[in-house]
């Protein structure tokens, strides 16, 4: 297989033990990068990390992996002096993604329900009660029919402890602006390459309202602002920053988000595709964007996603 890179090139990917990270180290260890992975997991989480990193390694980069908390500033300098270590006088760094999923979804206030007739005027009309109508409709949407995400049950939300500003300002931090402090560090050691670039990661959840979503949104649109102004000041180093909006993706993180198994099925419905976007999917961009022949692309938020955001279909 022809590769792009080498193993001089490297790639930082912070949150690389799953989803977007952990895909997009896959990609770019395969296109010939050495990578150093940052990631947070319990011990008995690794019994399924591991095999993913001998994965990497069996593609013949070189991979170094650190289970601490990225935020930390003490561990991002112990981090990148051994990175640095391992680089040699050859090495440079061609890709930094930040993909730290780490954030509060507590709701803003206690969640109102509105009632809806639906169901109870089907289940007259069918002749039926509302209560097996409605199971029959958990056990078929359970099964794929997104169609009935409306008569499933809805989503119960939690009815106690509500965001904060100690919520807001940990996640908008961690999901967030902590990018910039992984860049500066980076920039001041000398290990960016001549053409590097920095990524990081979205959602639809920055211009629309998810319940429970408000502070990772609200993260999200600090790092979009703050990725912006990366693009403009670091350009003189050679260096380009871009945002990836991914289309609703089935990660392990957005499986914690109240809601998410109809936030699913309406996006299979809106998406032109009928799918939701997938890790690889957005490994493929990051991919091509770390390409020589992408090099005019700077402080964009590019969105993945197959057409799902601009799509007013409903399958």
């Amino acid at each position: 297989m022809d590769q792009d890179f080498n193993r001089d090139q490297w790639a930082i990917v912070l949150g690389g033990s799953s989803g977007f990270g952990l895909a997009t180290a896959k990609k770019l260890a395969e296109q010939g990068m050495s990578l150093c992975v940052v990631h947070r997991d319990r011990r008995g989480a690794m019994t399924r990390i591991e095999p993913e990193f001998e994965k990497i390694r069996g593609t013949g980069a070189r991979l170094l992996t650190f289970n601490t908390d990225a935020l930390d500033p003490a561990n991002r300098d112990r981090i990148l002096t051994e990175l640095e270590g391992a680089m040699g006088a050859d090495g440079k760094l061609r890709v930094m993604l930040h993909s730290i999923a780490f954030g509060n979804l507590k709701l803003i206030a206690p969640d109102v329900r509105t009632a809806s007739s639906t169901p109870g005027d089907l289940a007259q009309r069918l002749g039926v009660s509302e209560e097996s109508l409605t199971t029959a409709a958990d056990e078929l949407f359970e099964a794929g029919t997104d169609g009935l995400h409306t008569l499933a049950t809805p989503p119960a939300y939690p009815d106690r402890a509500y965001i904060d500003d100690e919520d807001l300002g940990r996640t908008i931090h961690s999901m967030g602006t902590s990018l910039l402090g992984w860049a500066q560090t980076v920039l001041e050691r000398g290990l960016f390459g001549e053409d590097a670039r920095i990524f990081g990661l979205t959602s639809e959840g920055n211009e629309v309202a998810w319940k429970g979503y408000a502070a990772v949104a609200a993260a999200k649109v600090a790092l979009e602002s703050i990725a912006r102004s990366m693009a403009v000041e670091l350009a003189p180093y050679g260096i380009r920053t871009n945002v990836i909006q991914a289309g609703v993706t089935d990660t392990a993180a957005f499986q914690v988000i109240p809601g998410s198994a109809q936030l699913k099925a309406q996006a299979r419905r809106r998406n032109p595709f009928e799918r939701l976007t997938t890790p690889i999917d957005v490994a493929n961009v990051i991919y091509l964007l770390s390409t020589t022949e992408a090099a005019w692309i700077n402080g964009e938020v590019i969105r993945v996603d197959g057409g799902e955001h601009i799509s007013g279909v409903l399958r």
